[in-house]
């Protein structure tokens, strides 16, 4: 992190001051951040200020050695913390594996196209002029920090990311060059900024990853300026057959080592890839309702995907990444999935008017809501 970055750090809405150990680039790679409680301090690691506790609080022997210092006194967590220390496992684990995901050029068209469907804009260039409207932006969940880098590309302002898991420090050496990029690592129900901060919050696929999902829209909600937007994508409740097949993977893949998971996924994969191949289509004449399946077209990959299981395969990705994307949907401890009402019920509950559902792809719900005026 750069020094100047400390300012708008307030856990808890406590004012921090900085201690610098060490400093490359301008980087504080190592420092601690401590509140007017001497005894209260969060360490800054490989460049990453991180506020987490509990089950979820690094080891700090060799750091608390190395510079004479005592364990800091945390704040008691949240019950929910050991559940979500669960799913950190997870995701630590695949962007320790998966570092340049999305920074590869053939990954680019599929993922900022997706980027501009989830958001209603009609193509790249509408994305990038999204982002040059913003002053101070927000992203929990960046994985590899391919969207963060994109969106500090064309903010003219400050934008930071938050993680939980050690995708921060992937975020951040995949960011590091951009002087206007902050990475922290900290559970998003108690991220570390004053509420009404941000001009617009973006939580891609990591709301359904918490202990409750609801919970985790109301917390970022409150970081939201008046007038500010944010964006989800959470899955969708799919249908009968998807959600036992999903349930059943689930339970038998989820006690598995990441190392175990991977490997009980390649057969998923493998199928996605031989369907996606014979590039065969069906027409249905009727609808099947109760599986949620319409009458037209469908592809054979895409129907078995959507409604039986998810065999994911895309081209633009080598095996590997394919892999990880089903891994990704079966291994994590909470993967949730809502329907449009029971979000669009949450919306009204915190008093928003102005939001759409954009239709993005069946697997879920891209929600881009407006906070009101105060």
């Amino acid at each position: 992190m750069r020094p100047v970055d400390s300012s708008l750090l307030r856990p808890a809405g406590q004012a921090l001051n900085l201690e610098v150990f060490s400093q490359v680039d301008g980087h504080v790679l190592e420092g601690l951040l401590r509140t007017h409680e001497p005894s209260v301090w969060y360490p800054i690691l490989q460049g990453v200020p991180c506020f987490l506790g509990g089950p979820m609080k690094p080891d700090l022997t060799d750091f608390c050695a190395r510079h004479g210092l005592k364990e800091p006194v945390t704040a008691p967590t949240r019950p929910e913390a050991s559940e979500q220390a669960k799913t950190n496992e997870t995701f630590s684990d695949k962007w320790r594996r998966f570092k340049q995901y999305g920074l590869e050029p053939e990954h680019k068209e599929f993922l900022f196209g997706w980027y501009c469907k989830k958001l209603g804009l009609p193509d790249i260039d509408a994305l990038q002029d999204f982002y040059r409207a913003k002053r101070r932006v927000l992203e929990v969940g960046p994985g590899s920090g391919f969207n963060t880098r994109f969106i500090a590309e064309n903010c003219p302002g400050e934008v930071f990311a938050l993680d939980v898991s050690d995708a921060a420090f992937t975020t951040f050496e995949n960011t590091r060059d951009l002087h206007n990029c902050c990475v922290v690592q900290a559970d998003l129900m108690e991220a570390p900024f004053p509420d009404d901060t941000f001009d617009f919050i973006i939580a891609d696929g990591v709301l359904h990853h918490t202990p409750n999902t609801q919970l985790a829209v109301e917390a970022l909600y409150k970081k939201v300026r008046p007038g500010g937007q944010f964006f989800f994508y959470v899955y969708r409740k799919m249908g009968a057959v998807r959600v036992f097949t999903d349930g059943y993977l689930r339970e038998n893949f989820m006690p598995l080592s990441a190392e175990e998971c991977y490997a009980a996924c390649e057969g998923i994969t493998e199928l996605g890839r031989e369907l996606s191949r014979l590039n065969a289509t069906i027409e249905l004449k009727k609808p099947i309702p109760a599986l949620g399946i319409p009458a037209g077209k469908h592809n054979v990959q895409r129907l078995l995907y959507y409604n039986f299981l998810k065999c994911f395969w895309n081209e633009a990705f080598d095996y590997e990444t394919n892999n990880m994307v089903n891994f990704d949907w079966y291994h994590p401890h909470n993967a949730w999935q809502h329907t449009e009402e029971e979000v669009e019920g949450w919306l009204k509950g915190l008093g928003v008017e102005t939001y759409s559902f954009n239709d993005s792809n069946p697997n879920g719900i891209s929600v881009l809501a407006t906070k009101p005026l105060a």
